[in-house]
């Protein structure tokens, strides 16, 4: 497995499982453990996906020694907005119940000062050595530049919507000339308004033949060559093995450039602008993430 190098010196896996809708109890366990069984060694989850204990126990359960295993888990916008970020740092520890965490997010922006107040715990938390790295999930340019306006330790990544549909060019740069890691969720995208999904869309179906490999495998590769984190998400057990299959080939220089000329700016979720208005929108009843 093809690692980076985070921009505190922590190694990282370039390619993931993502587990977000992965809340039944006995597929989960046995996606991760087949995962952990094909080779991956980074597991994302967050406190939203209210899985972290079935994550825990399946990588308990692995036999491969924690050390090999890298996990990030998030912390979700009701405990950024009511101040209780160490709170729901502890409760995923405890639910995780792995030692440490490799990786700890702001999981959405909220505002200026809840953000900038939420960072700073992150900051303590990683001083105490309970977690390896500290960043960021759904941060556009401007919501790092006022974090970094008043951080002691820059963000080590920044997790956002990225795909061929969405290639977010400007925080991709951004990103690299501030030496923060971008990681990409959903990363095989989503429906196409007038097209699709993107494992119909022709050129993809076309490279994909030419390489002999899945569209899905054509994706993340163009991913790993750009040197982007990928978290595909899967608990089908040939999806989870062939999303992984992607260092035996590469892309050419031109192929990659046709990937990325296929970006239409369609986001599949919120933007994170709007995010905290359509969150403060849903019905109270179930928002609390935090414990």
């Amino acid at each position: 497995m093809k690692k980076i190098i985070l921009n505190n010196g922590v190694e990282m896996p370039i390619v993931g499982l993502g587990s977000y809708k992965a809340t039944n109890p006995e597929e989960t366990k046995e996606a991760i453990l087949y995962a952990l069984e094909c080779g991956y060694r980074m597991i994302d989850t967050a406190a939203y996906y209210r899985n972290e204990e079935l994550i825990g126990e399946a990588i308990r359960e692995s036999g491969i020694p924690r050390e090999e295993i890298f996990v990030t888990s998030k912390v979700w916008v009701d405990a950024i907005e009511k101040g209780k970020v160490r709170e729901s740092f502890e409760a995923s520890l405890k639910r995780l119940d792995i030692g440490y965490i490799d990786l700890f997010l702001l999981h959405w922006p909220v505002n200026r000062e809840a953000n900038i107040k939420a960072w700073k715990v992150l900051e303590e938390i990683y001083k105490e050595g309970k977690v390896r790295a500290i960043g960021l999930s759904n941060y556009k340019e401007k919501h790092i530049n006022e974090l970094l306006e008043e951080a002691e330790i820059k963000p080590a990544l920044d997790q956002v919507e990225l795909h061929p549909d969405f290639t977010q060019n400007e925080i991709y740069e951004f990103c690299k000339e501030k030496g923060i890691q971008l990681g990409a969720w959903s990363p095989l995208g989503g429906q196409k308004p007038n097209s699709g999904s993107l494992f119909k869309d022709p050129t993809l179906l076309k490279l994909a033949e030419k390489y002999g490999k899945s569209v899905a495998q054509i994706i993340i590769r163009w991913d790993v060559q750009r040197g982007i984190v990928v978290i595909p998400k899967s608990v089908h057990k040939e999806r989870i093995k062939a999303n992984i299959e992607v260092f035996d080939f590469e892309l050419s220089g031109e192929d990659m450039e046709l990937i990325s000329s296929l970006n239409e700016n369609n986001r599949i979720d919120q933007d994170p602008d709007n995010f905290m208005n359509y969150w403060n929108s849903k019905p109270e009843e179930g928002k609390n993430y935090t414990v």
